[in-house]
């Protein structure tokens, strides 16, 4: 039995928001890839009512929504080998009208916008601030594209085969349709494989919208076992674009480089925020509730802070009260019909699993000797009466976990804090590299030339000074260093190198077995 958690009387869901009225939306917008109670395969040009469709529940409520349906491995041969006849007409198509088809897209997408929005929050768990952000960000990122393709795209050419998107669950909009409708504006057709733990059904109408204007979009849904051997290693691909954990990374990892292929590899690292000779602690309080927004379920979330014990205390003055202000519970509960959605800081992890997972991580880890320093309850939270809550965890803050626990070394993807205490500057960065490269990290310290001599030295792509790094958006570059990045770098004019060939003999910046190259 899921538990439940009794709340105020007056809360209710706010009238239009339900999945049923997102449903029937998404049947009268996009009736070509939505039938009934299940959602269709987009391939060879036309939506397909194949594959199995496995049952599904919202994270937010535990009631059932669209499951995925999931392909065999020969049907997603099939659908990579019509993709790549579209990619050999669609490589032809001239510059101007490929512009003119996404952004007839990203119009559509903007009229939808509101719709896609709440697909996000039903599916995988996101506030409606959050996921109107998600939907915004990849509307005007592409747009930043569109206007800025011709000199970026000059001398340079469609890779030889689609680009093919493996891509995690938490970013559909900003980031897989970013990348997908940049990819098919350099040229490429382009191929997306649903993540199986959320988003089929906004990507599906997202989809819908760019393909209704001839922009050569493959959408499927399966399990990774059953569809890597196509959507990786098939000759047919040009390049892996892939963004998720580790040990998935490195076995796409060590396939495109047995095959010699062009590949993105965006992995999980543990984050870390370094607190060194730092007094301003006002401006820490007023950061921290940020970096737990949708719940740190983020490839740029900050999960572990590495504070010089001297500067404990004060720490602790700056983070408790910032932390114990967390708010949490149904994104779309209100107390009165009229009322605006709830600005929430995060609603729940994205399934009951992984809220177990990480209660069950927290507690193995206090059993081995890690001091809880907060541990928030639901009863703070904002719930319908009844309310299956099994997907939801409170902010938890740990001090000192063991080096047994995973908690100690990698990623937590919620909403879990762990704090390490260091006397030098050596410890300080040992631990801020404990997870042997990482995307981002910050320093705090009150001297430019502290910041100045150590930030080098932390293995992240991007190091803040005092304040948070993002992916970025439009020209700002992303990559990894370590284990957290593998292959071309991305963002700005970089992403549209990544998708094309340039001249011979060129060296793409990126994190390769045989080079590192930055810029």
């Amino acid at each position: 039995m899921a538990p439940t958690l009794t709340a105020p009387a007056t809360l209710t869901l706010k009238p239009g928001t339900a999945w049923a009225d997102a449903w029937q939306r998404c049947l009268a917008v996009a009736p070509e890839s939505f039938r009934d109670d299940r959602v269709l395969n987009l391939w060879a040009a036309g939506w397909q009512a194949d594959g199995r469709a496995l049952p599904a529940t919202s994270p937010v409520d535990g009631s059932p929504i669209a499951g995925p349906p999931r392909l065999d491995a020969d049907t997603a041969q099939q659908a990579v080998r019509a993709s790549l006849d579209q990619h050999r007409a669609w490589r032809h198509i001239p510059l101007a009208e490929r512009r003119a088809r996404v952004a007839a897209a990203l119009d559509a997408l903007t009229e939808h916008r509101e719709l896609l929005a709440l697909l996000l929050v039903w599916e995988i768990g996101k506030p409606w601030r959050l996921a109107q952000a998600d939907v915004d960000r990849a509307i005007d990122g592409v747009r930043w594209y569109v206007d800025g393709a011709q000199p970026m795209l000059e001398g340079r050419t469609p890779l030889p085969g689609p680009v093919s998107n493996i891509a995690s669950w938490n970013y559909p909009m900003s980031v897989l349709v970013h990348a997908m409708l940049v990819q098919a504006l350099a040229g490429n057709a382009v191929i997306a494989k649903a993540p199986t733990d959320g988003g089929v059904s906004c990507l599906t109408l997202a989809s819908a919208l760019a393909a209704r204007e001839g922009i050569p979009i493959t959408l499927v849904s399966g399990s990774g076992g059953q569809l890597s051997e196509a959507l990786v290693r098939s000759p047919e691909i040009g390049c892996v674009s892939f963004v998720g954990g580790r040990d998935t990374g490195a076995r796409i990892a060590t396939a495109v480089a047995d095959l010699g292929k062009r590949h993105i590899l965006e992995q999980e690292g543990l984050n870390t925020w370094g607190i060194w000779n730092y007094s301003d602690w006002d401006s820490l309080t007023a950061v921290i509730p940020k970096l737990f927004d949708y719940g740190k379920q983020r490839c740029t979330a900050y999960p572990r802070f590495v504070v010089q014990r001297s500067s404990f205390d004060a720490f602790l003055a700056a983070y408790l009260p910032a932390v114990r202000s967390i708010r949490t519970g149904h994104p779309l509960a209100v107390e009165n019909p009229a009322d605006p959605l709830p600005a929430l800081d995060f609603g729940p992890v994205i399934n009951a699993a992984k809220a177990k997972e990480l209660g069950d991580q927290v507690a193995e880890a206090i059993d081995r000797g890690a001091v809880p320093l907060h541990r928030g309850t639901l009863e703070e939270g904002r719930f319908l009466p009844g309310q299956d809550t099994s997907a939801y965890l409170p902010p938890v803050t740990l001090l000192g976990p063991p080096p047994s626990s995973p908690l100690h070394h990698a990623e937590p993807f919620g909403p879990v804090d762990t704090i390490v205490l260091v006397d030098t500057e050596a410890e300080l960065l040992a631990a801020m590299n404990a997870s042997n490269g990482a995307l981002v990290a910050t320093l705090s310290t009150d001297d430019p030339a502290t910041y100045e001599r150590l930030a080098p030295q932390i293995r992240a792509f991007k190091v803040g000074h005092g304040k948070p790094r993002s992916r970025g958006d439009r020209d700002e570059l992303f990559g990894g260093f370590g284990a957290s990045w593998r292959g071309a770098f991305v963002g700005g004019e970089l992403l549209v190198r990544a998708v094309t060939d340039g001249p011979a003999g060129e060296r793409l910046p990126g994190n390769f077995p045989d080079y590192q190259l930055n810029a």
